[in-house]
């Protein structure tokens, strides 16, 4: 069998913590920042997990990570 490539775009967007389970990044958090509140701003930087229905679909794109 042939090694599968890694989706590069992909591998730059999701991380796969200890527990296999996929993290990413929110989004909304590029520009148009002055009317979005502080408390906002700050909930968007935390990351959170890819949910379930899509976290199957992301795995086949980063088997290595």
């Amino acid at each position: 069998m042939p090694k599968i490539k890694t989706h590069r775009g992909a591998a730059k967007r999701f991380k796969k913590t200890g527990t296999g389970k996929i993290k990413r990044a929110k989004a909304f958090k590029n520009h148009i920042l002055e009317k979005k509140t502080a408390k906002r701003k700050r909930n968007l930087r935390q990351g959170t997990m890819v949910s379930a229905a899509d976290a199957q679909r992301i795995a086949r794109l980063i088997p290595y990570a």
